[in-house]
C-alpha cells in the first residue's frame, strides 16, 4: 500500500516518519514502537504496547491490549520476512544507478503479493 523512497541507513526512522507525508486515511490505526515515540497523524489512531512501569505490574487490561497489538505484528513480521525471500533484498545491493534500489524492493513486495493471491491458505489481516 505504502512504500516510500530509499533513505540512507543513517537517517533516524522517526525523522524519516516525520518527513513523509503518509497516505492514511481518517479513521485508521497505525502500529509504532518505542521508537517512533511523540509520532501522531490527524485522524489516526496510534496502536503501542504499554511498557510495564518500574517496581509495579501491568493492569489484566493492558495485559490484554499488549497481546492483541503483538499479536498483529507477528503477521507483519511475516509480510516482511516473506518480501525478504527475495535474496537480492537480503544482502547489500551495488546498484547505483537511481531508481534501481527502489525498483528491487518494489519488485520483492510484488513477488510477495503474488504469493498471496496464488496462496489459498493466507488469511487476510484483520
Amino acid at each position: 500500500m505504502f512504500l516510500r523512497e530509499t533513505a540512507p541507513g543513517s537517517v533516524h526512522a522517526k525523522r524519516m516518519a516525520d518527513t513523509t507525508p503518509y497516505p492514511l486515511p481518517a479513521g485508521s490505526q497505525l502500529l509504532q514502537d518505542l521508537g517512533f515515540q511523540g509520532f501522531t497523524l490527524e485522524g489516526v489512531e496510534i496502536l503501542q504496547p504499554t511498557k510495564k512501569p518500574r517496581g509495579q505490574e501491568l493492569t489484566p487490561t493492558q495485559k490484554a491490549d499488549n497481546r492483541e497489538i503483538a499479536r498483529r505484528r507477528v503477521r507483519i513480521e511475516h509480510v516482511h520476512s516473506s518480501v525478504k525471500r527475495c535474496r537480492m533484498l537480503k544482502e547489500t545491493l551495488r546498484m547505483w544507478k537511481d531508481g534501481m534500489r527502489d525498483m528491487v524492493m518494489e519488485i520483492g513486495c510484488a513477488l510477495h503479493n503474488f504469493r498471496v493471491r496464488v496462496t489459498p491458505s493466507w488469511t487476510p489481516m484483520v
